[in-house]
């Protein structure tokens, strides 16, 4: 007997609305007392060490220098003797006799404005240096060989083109500085990969479409570099060229301090040097992280 054949029926399930509300999973945040003691723990990571050999040094300063017969002073006589100065850098009794603010302000004015020039003009030639093969061969050469003067073998020939101090140290500091830019330039124009030239002539970039988005954003890291060094080249040699130019600037207030046989006032002055070079120098580097982002040696 044929029984009949069972009927499936297969009916699908349509979903249905669910009235709860769904609840969007966010990232835990860290406690805020974590984060504050992560953030004293790295910066104590960077700031213990350097102030430890620094406490360091400052103790065998003090007890070298404190025998009897000591051609240099102690920390604490230099501190004794130059405190009028560290707590009023500001005053103004005419002519030369000024605050250290003011030697130091003359002095990054200078910089400001040579290192700006050789700037310009040092990306500029090494922009051509390193694009031009003909420039190449004929400027690198010449190059090399006059980035091998001395800063203040220039001075003598300055004074006598500009006949005045002002202009002097600024050429001084621009012929200084002006190298270094120029050959990381010209270097991170070479280094160009070969990939970034063949994909601006495929979209067709004309030559300041090629310079502003291929050449400048790719050398960038290289042109940082030179203008890091630059800087540093640049604060050197102010320093040494108001030794001789006079007027008000640091290298100046140094010179004077030892006609006058004040050694505090030397070393106050050298300390000031060294940590405005170091600012200087940081600036840069932070600019040219910023600018490449990170790419750029820090």
């Amino acid at each position: 007997m044929n029984m009949p054949a069972a009927k499936i029926e297969i009916e699908t399930a349509t979903p249905v609305a669910s009235s709860a509300p769904v609840v969007a999973m966010t990232p835990r945040r860290p406690p805020r007392a974590e984060v504050y003691a992560r953030m004293a723990r790295e910066t104590a990571v960077r700031v213990i060490p350097p102030l430890v050999v620094i406490a360091l040094l400052t103790l065998v300063w003090e007890l070298v220098c404190r025998r009897a017969g000591s051609a240099l002073p102690p920390p604490s006589k230099v501190f004794t003797d130059t405190k009028e100065l560290i707590l009023d850098p500001f005053f103004d009794h005419g002519g030369i006799d000024k605050g250290l603010f003011w030697h130091l302000s003359a002095s990054l004015q200078r910089v400001a404005f040579g290192y700006s020039l050789s700037a310009i003009a040092g990306i500029a030639l090494g922009v051509l240096v390193g694009q031009s093969v003909w420039a190449m061969r004929g400027l690198d050469p010449l190059f090399q060989v006059l980035r091998t003067i001395p800063p203040l073998a220039w001075l003598p020939l300055s004074l006598a083109a500009f006949r005045d101090g002002q202009p002097s140290a600024i050429f001084v500091i621009f012929i200084t500085s002006i190298w270094p830019i120029i050959i990381n330039t010209a270097v991170g124009i070479r280094n160009i990969p070969q990939d970034y030239r063949n994909v601006a002539a495929v979209v067709q970039l004309n030559p300041l479409e090629f310079f502003a988005k291929i050449m400048i954003p790719a050398a960038a890291p290289y042109i940082f570099t030179g203008l890091r060094i630059g800087i540093g080249l640049s604060w050197l040699a102010i320093v040494a060229a108001e030794m001789l130019i006079g007027g008000v600037g640091i290298g100046f207030f140094i010179w004077d301090a030892w006609n006058s046989s004040h050694i505090s006032e030397i070393i106050l002055a050298l300390f000031y040097v060294g940590i405005i070079g170091f600012v200087l120098d940081r600036l840069i580097a932070g600019l040219g992280k910023f600018v490449t982002h990170g790419t750029a040696q820090n």
